[in-house]
């Protein structure tokens, strides 16, 4: 944690004698006792007094005090510009005098004002107020900023839960903050009628406008400005998070980038997602792969294209994709949905204990029964699904080109059990709404076009393919147990009165730790495709159902 100068302070209480040992509390603060040994002290007595000083090492909850007075230090020195005093008062001193020295020395912030706000338990949000100053050119800057403080296990002492977000909430562990030229100049985005796409009219697409800039900002024409900006470390490259700007200083001359995105199902997105907590959506067209429109409503991660969640049942669209291929079942067959069944020394259920008894696939799909599929598992190799995922649906091949960073799915191969929870999108199954936007699309159109949001002959760029396309057989069995789903099933709710040429699959995945499961709906209706997810909403038919089937209608 790097070492820590401790100050003295004048003692407001007189100092006690104790055994000849004498000790004084710290004044105020009330987080040690600090004992001064005399020459003559025995190592006994010393052994004593440190074995002594370990049992008083404090745990449990900390106090309001000790809350408000680890906040306010570390405060105090980062606003006096005293970093390794700041530093010092965090649980990671070394990362803490990294960032906090290039506030000053790389992003070239002076007159730092931090005032805290109301605490809320161990939270204490607060204020930052600086000036950017770059070769003669000076701007203000304001946002707000929270920190955590935490009780070191070591000693007791209450200190700040160092990450980079307490600096600035849009920065990861790893990344920084660096004022200068831009290395990429900005653009201008258009949406597919040669509107401007702005984050003020739809907030959703700030990070898609981010990752814009990073992919065509060199070859659109534009010329770099002067701009404070997160620059992202190995961490966030990782996960394809994009360089953001925070301030410009000089405006710089943007380029022009075209997207497909329209700005009416754009505006009818941003809207649905608003008013839902945590939720994501992507509506596309089957037979071209255009992305029309993309909303979150999240701060600063673009769910729709880069999450990594579970599926849930919405999965059980390749599973049945790869049950017809193989002619393990058809829709109209009998197969029976037990309330329990065992694989692998697992008992999986169905939700709320539910069974079908004697009916058919269909019924199973429509009412996604879990057990119906994942008693398949012992006719499945364990690369099966994961064969089929890449080979039809072009997923988990990590060479989808957009336009901008995406996750393209993961499917990986499994065994036992937890290739039998793959079956019905949880094991290690990971998507987003794009991904399975991209699932009906597929089974829409029979055949698999790569989502993209910018044209592939702005910059010559190869679209992904997949190695195969299911037969039209298998598409037909698709749609019926889908459009069964939109008619009768669990989607039937949602999806009312948009049919007859549509089909539908709902999901709920269970996340460890979360009350409620995340709800997922994914559709087609026409030349139109949509997914979308709510985190911890609960049945999807209830929650990404609705979101999905206005974006549906909004299409015509």
């Amino acid at each position: 944690m790097g070492k820590r100068r401790r100050v003295a302070e004048r003692p407001k209480n007189r100092p006690v004698v104790v055994g000849g040992v004498i000790a004084a509390v710290v004044g105020g603060a009330g987080f040690g006792v600090y004992a001064l040994y005399g020459s003559g002290a025995s190592a006994d007595d010393q052994a004593r007094t440190r074995s002594a000083a370990e049992a008083r090492v404090k745990t449990g909850p900390l106090s309001a005090l000790e809350v408000r007075t680890a906040s306010t230090r570390f405060l105090t020195a980062w606003q006096q510009g005293r970093v390794t005093q700041a530093a010092a008062a965090t649980d990671d001193a070394s990362a803490a005098a990294a960032l906090l020295t290039g506030y000053t020395k790389d992003a070239h912030l002076t007159g730092v004002t931090l005032t805290p706000g109301t605490r809320t338990g161990d939270k204490v949000p607060f204020s930052v107020k600086a000036t950017v100053s770059y070769k003669g050119i000076s701007k203000p800057l304001a946002y707000d900023s929270a920190l955590t403080v935490v009780r070191n296990k070591a000693d007791g002492k209450p200190l700040v839960d160092w990450h980079a977000t307490v600096v600035h909430p849009d920065l990861k562990d790893g990344d920084t903050l660096v004022t200068g030229e831009s290395g990429t100049p900005p653009v201008t985005a258009l949406d597919r009628d040669g509107g401007e796409l702005t984050a003020a009219k739809y907030p959703s697409l700030d990070p898609v406008l981010d990752g814009l800039r990073e992919k065509y900002g060199k070859i659109a024409g534009g010329k770099a400005g002067v701009e404070l900006r997160v620059v992202r470390g190995k961490a966030s490259e990782k996960a394809k998070l994009s360089d953001k700007t925070l301030l410009a200083l000089t405006e710089g001359t943007p380029g022009t980038v075209k997207t497909t995105l329209s700005p009416a199902l754009q505006a009818t997105a941003e809207q649905q997602v608003a008013n839902k907590p945590r939720a994501a959506v992507v509506v596309m067209r089957p037979s071209t792969g255009e992305i029309l429109a993309v909303a979150n409503n999240s701060h600063g991660f673009n769910t729709a294209f880069q999450g990594s969640l579970a599926p849930g049942s919405t999965m059980k669209i390749v599973t049945s994709t790869m049950l017809f291929e193989k002619g393990l079942v058809t829709p109209g067959a009998s197969h029976p949905c037990p309330k329990t069944y065992k694989l692998a020394g697992w008992t999986f259920h169905n939700d709320a204990d539910s069974e079908i008894k004697q009916g058919t696939f269909e019924q199973s799909f429509g009412a996604s029964c879990n057990n119906a599929f994942i008693n398949f598992a012992p006719k499945l190799s364990d690369s099966d699904l994961t064969k089929e995922a890449q080979q039809v649906y072009g997923l988990g091949m990590n060479n989808w080109a957009i336009g901008v960073p995406t996750f393209d799915g993961a499917i990986p191969v499994q065994s036992g059990a937890q290739m039998g929870a793959s079956l019905i999108g949880q094991g290690g199954v990971r998507m987003n709404p794009l991904n399975m936007a991209s699932v009906a699309s597929t089974v829409d159109t029979g055949v698999f076009h790569q989502p993209y949001l910018v044209s592939p002959t702005v910059d010559n760029r190869t679209l992904a393919k997949a190695s195969r396309t299911m037969s039209s057989k298998t598409q037909a069995e698709l749609k019926e147990v889908m459009q069964y789903t939109a008619a009768y099933g669990t989607a039937a709710k949602a999806m009312a009165g948009l049919g007859p040429d549509y089909g539908a699959k709902t999901g709920s995945a269970e996340v460890d730790g979360q009350k409620k499961p995340n709800g997922w709906f994914t559709a087609y209706r026409g030349d139109l495709a949509a997914a979308g997810v709510v985190q911890a909403g609960g049945h999807g038919g209830d929650t990404a159902g609705p979101i999905v089937a206005a974006l549906l209608r909004a299409g015509g």
